[in-house]
């Protein structure tokens, strides 16, 4: 960052905009009381007319009438403007009513501002501790080395049987009430710069699908070019650095296990004594509850994405067929007003028929064909002996009492796998019944199939031999 750096930024980055605005204190106010503080996103337009319209009520009540004069939806359209860009308007599907959130750069100053109103306390503890564990981490799972790797495991198995030993003893180390309000404010500010980071990446994401887009409106080669272009730039998206490490925490919040450690280590912080007194200790039990919204808003962004993309080049394969069609009906206008007033001397030129020259030595020898012998005698075949039992083996396979399946499993979980859906209710119509409920995951949008990540099925046969097949990951989630 240089000068010529950050004058840039001063001139045209959006959160300059906002610390230079004469009604910085009220939009700022503003965005904190309806995005921020609440923690929330995806507010409709007279929900937030609505806050606005409080917000103004106070201030005018203590600095009269006159301030700040405008009405509630004028200052909400003036912040969403694309000059502003503090605030991004858009639509949800099936709704008239256009929605609002925060952009990543204003958010980045309602941060910077509470920053400056100081902290009564300050994490330092807890802060070094995460220091440690993701440097260890680092260090450890990056180890190509095995006995170092098995030394490590080693010391950490050895410290995990000494503190066995010390509470077998009795000598229980509790954690003090200052290091556990040290740890709870580090884990709410995390927890906070998680959320906000999300809007960042969506901002990351359509700004990749921005420049696809240009380059398919501006684009003047032949079409199978254009859809490799295309298809390369998806495969970036999904590729980049912000794609990968988007898709490793959606892998990551979608796994069974790691879910429900999560929640049962939320509930059992909201029963620490020492973290009674705390206001936002509630909240602190609904963090997965706050990311799932957050994270699925993000993941149908990218699904947007590709719609868009497609609907582009069907826009453009409609207009080069429209063009086509216009063509062919001038010349068809043409030679009907031709064909009553035929005009007069050369009309058109053909090019003269050539003469297709054949050199006698050129033509191959003649090749007599090789005849056939039909036996044409009618020999009736013995089946006495045919079983006729696979004309009656055939059977179907009903995919509603699959769907019913995978509703009893659910009733008890938020998702589950196919291996955990057919543990419950064993295959009994082997590999076709895998293959409707690959189906069915296919089809339906409440279930996601991984690529990256195998799972082994086995079914048994009427003989008693057991079959097994590998297969991607599939995980039903229950609906909302």
């Amino acid at each position: 960052m240089d000068y010529y750096a950050i004058n840039s930024l001063r001139e045209n980055h959006a959160g300059w905009a906002l610390l230079r605005a004469q009604n910085a204190p009220l939009a700022v106010h503003f965005f904190m009381a309806a995005f921020t503080g609440p923690n929330q996103r995806n507010i409709g337009r007279q929900q937030l007319i609505d806050i606005l319209e409080d917000v103004l009520f106070g201030v005018r009540e203590s600095f009269g009438e006159g301030k700040f004069p405008r009405q509630a939806s004028e200052y909400l359209d003036d912040w969403a403007d694309p000059e502003r860009a503090w605030l991004r308007k858009y639509y949800v599907p099936g709704e008239d009513e256009p929605h609002y959130d925060l952009t990543a750069a204003a958010e980045d100053v309602v941060r910077w501002v509470e920053n400056l109103r100081g902290r009564d306390f300050v994490a330092t503890q807890s802060r070094l501790t995460s220091i440690f564990a993701v440097l260890k981490t680092l260090v450890q799972q990056s180890e190509t080395d095995p006995e170092v790797r098995l030394a490590e495991l080693q010391r950490q198995r050895d410290g995990i049987d000494a503190e066995m030993q010390r509470l077998r003893e009795g000598n229980i180390k509790v954690m003090s009430a200052p290091e556990a309000l040290d740890h709870f404010q580090q884990l709410t500010t995390l927890a906070k710069d998680l959320l906000s980071d999300f809007r960042e990446v969506e901002q990351n994401f359509r700004r990749l699908d921005r420049q696809v887009r240009e380059q398919i409106a501006t684009w003047d080669g032949s079409q199978g070019e254009l859809l490799d272009s295309i298809f390369a730039n998806q495969q970036d998206i999904g590729s980049s650095l912000q794609g990968r490490t988007f898709q490793g925490f959606w892998d990551y919040l979608m796994s069974p296990q790691l879910r429900t450690e999560l929640r049962d280590l939320l509930q059992r912080a909201t029963q620490i004594e020492a973290l009674s007194r705390m206001d936002n200790l509630h909240a602190v039990a609904n963090l997965h509850q706050d990311w799932l919204p957050a994270v699925e808003q993000t993941q149908a962004t990218v699904r947007q994405l590709s719609q868009q993309m497609r609907r582009l080049l069907d826009d453009k394969v409609f207009l080069e067929n429209k063009r086509i069609m216009q063509l062919i009906r001038s010349v068809e206008s043409t030679a009907l007003t031709t064909r009553a007033q035929p005009p007069s001397g050369i009309f058109m030129e053909i090019a003269a028929p050539s003469v297709d020259v054949a050199l006698p030595f050129e033509r191959p020898l003649y090749e007599p064909g090789s005849r056939v012998l039909v036996m044409d005698d009618v020999v009736t075949a013995d089946d006495a002996d045919v079983d006729a039992g696979a004309l009656f083996s055939q059977f179907y396979v009903d995919k509603e009492h699959l769907k019913s399946h995978i509703d009893a499993v659910l009733e008890d979980a938020d998702q589950a796998t196919l291996a955990n859906i057919t543990a419950a209710y064993p295959l009994s119509q082997g590999l076709a019944e895998l293959v409707a409920y690959y189906q069915l995951a296919a089809e339906s949008e409440w279930a996601n199939i991984n690529p990256e990540a195998t799972q082994q099925l086995s079914w048994s046969l009427p003989d008693g031999s057991i079959r097994e097949a590998t297969i991607d990951q599939i995980i039903f989630v229950r609906p909302a």
